[in-house]
């Protein structure tokens, strides 16, 4: 595996990729947005549970919040530079070329270094925990003697994005209102109106080492003199963002890259590398209170929304076994969302308002209830259920406890969103894949009222019960037994979709059933997952997976086969879906572990860069979906310019590239919760500090409360604290 743009390596402990193209040179470093111009600019993404650092190929940096709505504080900036008199001999950027600085991206940093007589390494560092700003780490080394100023220097520019107003509104900043503080310098604060109202924006040298101030407008700069010996280095501390008063404890640095390391799964460098990428997409959420763990990508940088509600809760479900009190901070900001009625919306806005003006799916319910069970099984946390959580303080309601909001989005899913004439679950305007209904062949309107999808009959039939085994622990027996009760009827009637080869997608009434003469991949995991598959179906079903949408795809199985159509509909019919692909890893490593563990391998970052070295989506994080061999563009991803919307426009940082082959990976080592409220576990090889799997089928389990672990050798184990087995 060599990428055209560099290559893996660790830097303070942690896995890191060094890039080291020169973008100029490297012809295949241009790639098309298509809707903007071409580009050489290749960007990753770094956070804590405040800010995102969005660092580049051209060691320029953004810091993006979405504490109390979607703010960029700044984007392509940031820059540290080393002046012999008034002459440069060091830079971090790559456009004020001098040798070509050496480039790395990490789990929650970036780093730059220039080489020479006198030398230069600046890393941007999150820190670790809830804080609005990054730490800047310079270290100077000198072969020489030399007398030298320290530059560091950040351009301001607040914008916020939100999707009911296209485009990015800059924030205004008087320029006039910049002031020098102690030891740094920071802008006026923060407009009413706009997210972080009130707040200034700061650069301060925070190591207690002397400083002078200057600005340029809206450009903070900051120099350190420097008197270095030759063979001698000195370590000097910024720290840009929000001007919270909060001081910088001596030793942030350090103990941010340890508390990383400390919860990261240990051994598979690829599986520590999504998590520190998905934990680090979370945000604290000043507005609903607990974390928001969005989509990122062209919907939240780009767009500016938070959708859908699924999204969230399906991205912290690999969280429980690595950072459960986050999984379960997530799941209660979006039940927070929602309405009294358990109604979930499709989105927040960029001001965190219910957004529902294009899509009101029926699947999200589902999300919640899934994520509630499997936090439970895995934790033993009962008491979090009775701890209230808000609505969405547009309803002006009391709280109530979380299992109450979990018992009303189960209400509503019921009563709400219902069953359709043929016994399955109601599409609405949207299930998962949010075309469903204009790919119908139905009249919209009429698809809407009465149509049904089978796939969302199939999800409830597996969510169902396992959320049962969940409301019967916290005493909601009625709950359970409906649950139940309804599972079985819904599996039913996904058993009666086999049209002997797979089973059928959804009906639209007037058009009948949908994906009798076409595979859609999304419902056939879940019909074997729910059991609705008998064991001969499962295995002739995975065999003509294989044989069509698997076949040839480096990336894993497409969305649906065959791919035809309009040109313009073939990208979204022929994608590759991790969070797809994930429930077909799940269900294939019941009935054939073979074809599961080689649908993972497609999954991993390893596989796209071997395929398409020089595409860098893909190469560190991804798109939601990929396109397929046969469609133009292979290896990337969707574009809908036509709407204004286009993924290949932020093709990274979407967190189903990071949580999907997490999930994935966790269902190959048999790790899910079952229907009587346990936790089941297999056999293979994963640690973190929350969950241990051995290849023998041992392992361990730190709990909050009482759990109940069947393995894979048909023991069962039940126990609190730290349970083995």
């Amino acid at each position: 595996m060599t990428s055209g743009f560099g290559h893996w390596t660790r830097i303070e402990s942690l896995p890191a990729f060094a890039y080291t193209a020169d973008q100029d040179i490297h012809a295949p470093a241009t790639w098309d947005p298509i809707t903007a111009p071409p580009t050489n600019r290749h960007w990753h993404h770094a956070g804590n549970q405040r800010v995102t650092l969005v660092a580049d190929n051209a060691g320029l940096s953004g810091v993006f919040d979405a504490h109390d709505g979607y703010l960029w504080l700044t984007e392509r900036t940031g820059v540290g530079r080393l002046l012999d008199g008034t002459a440069t001999v060091a830079s971090t950027s790559y456009h004020e070329r001098g040798p070509l600085p050496r480039r790395w991206f990490g789990p929650v940093f970036s780093r730059v270094a220039v080489d020479g007589d006198v030398s230069l390494e600046r890393t941007v560092l999150c820190p670790a925990g809830e804080r609005p700003w990054v730490l800047v780490r310079v270290v100077v080394r000198a072969a020489r003697d030399a007398r030298l100023t320290l530059v560091e220097e950040w351009a301001v520019r607040p914008a916020t994005v939100d999707i009911r107003v296209p485009g990015r509104a800059p924030v205004p900043l008087d320029p006039g209102a910049v002031s020098v503080v102690d030891n740094g310098i920071e802008t006026g604060p923060l407009p009413p109106g706009t997210p972080c109202a009130g707040t200034p924006i700061r650069l301060d040298r925070v190591d207690g080492g002397p400083v002078r101030a200057r600005a340029d407008g809206l450009t903070l700069a900051l120099e350190a003199d420097l008197d270095l010996a030759a063979g001698a280095e000195e370590v000097v501390l910024f720290r840009f963002g929000l001007a919270t008063g909060e001081a910088v404890p001596a030793d942030c640095y350090e103990d941010s890259l340890r508390e990383v390391a400390s919860w990261l799964p240990r051994g598979d460098r690829e599986l520590a590398w999504h998590a520190a990428m998905l934990a680090g997409g979370a945000c604290t959420d000043g507005v609903l209170g607990g974390h928001t763990l969005d989509q990122g990508s062209v919907y939240a940088f780009g767009a500016g929304f938070n959708g859908a509600a699924r999204d969230p809760v399906q991205h912290a479900l690999p969280l429980v076994y690595l950072r459960p009190e986050l999984a379960l901070s997530v799941l209660r900001n979006t039940c927070a969302w929602g309405s009294p009625d358990g109604d979930l919306p499709y989105a927040l806005d960029g001001r965190k308002q219910p957004w529902t003006d294009l899509f009101r799916p029926s699947d999200q319910n589902l999300w919640a209830l899934w994520l509630a069970a499997e936090y439970a099984a895995a934790t033993g946390d009962l008491a979090a259920f009775a701890r209230p959580v808000g609505y969405h303080p547009r309803h002006g309601v009391a709280p109530v406890p979380l299992g109450e909001h979990l018992r009303r989005q189960f209400e509503f899913f019921v009563s709400a969103v219902g069953l359709g004439e043929h016994g399955h679950v109601r599409i609405r305007n949207a299930d998962w894949n949010d075309l469903a209904v204009t790919e119908s062949g139905a009249d919209r309107a009429t698809m809407i009222d009465k149509g049904e999808s089978v796939l969302n009959s199939a999800m409830a039939a597996w969510v169902l019960p396992v959320y049962a085994g969940l409301a019967d622990r916290l005493g909601q027996a009625d709950v359970a037994r409906q649950a139940r009760d309804l599972a079985l009827r819904l599996r039913a009637a996904v058993a009666g979709e086999w049209n002997g080869r797979w089973f059928r997608r959804a009906y639209a009434p007037g058009a009948g059933p949908v994906g009798d003469h076409d595979l859609w991949l999304e419902v056939q995991p879940w019909a074997i997952l729910c059991g609705a598959a008998t064991p001969d179906q499962a295995s002739a079903l995975l065999a003509t997976i294989d044989e069509t949408v698997r076949a040839d795809s480096p990336l894993g199985a497409r969305i649906r086969w065959p791919v035809a159509g309009r040109p313009e509909d073939l990208a979204m019919r022929g994608s590759i879906w991790p969070s797809v692909n994930a429930t077909l890893v799940w269900a294939a490593t019941r009935v054939d572990p073979e074809l599961a563990r080689d649908e993972w391998r497609r999954m991993t970052l390893a596989a796209h860069t071997a395929a398409y070295p020089d595409v860098w989506e893909g190469t560190l994080s991804g798109p939601d979906s990929y396109l397929a061999p046969e469609l133009p563009r292979p290896g990337r991803t969707w574009s809908l310019p036509a709407i204004g919307l286009a993924m290949q426009a932020y093709p990274v940082s979407n967190l189903h590239s990071h949580a999907q082959p997490l999930l994935a990976y966790l269902r190959l080592l048999g790790v899910e919760p079952g229907p009587a409220g346990e936790l089941r576990v297999g056999a293979g090889d994963f640690a973190s500090r929350v969950l241990t799997v051995r290849p023998d089928g041992s392992g361990r389990l730190h709990t909050a409360g009482e759990v109940t672990v069947r393995t894979a050798a048909g023991a069962k184990r039940t126990g609190s604290g730290v349970l083995t087995w």
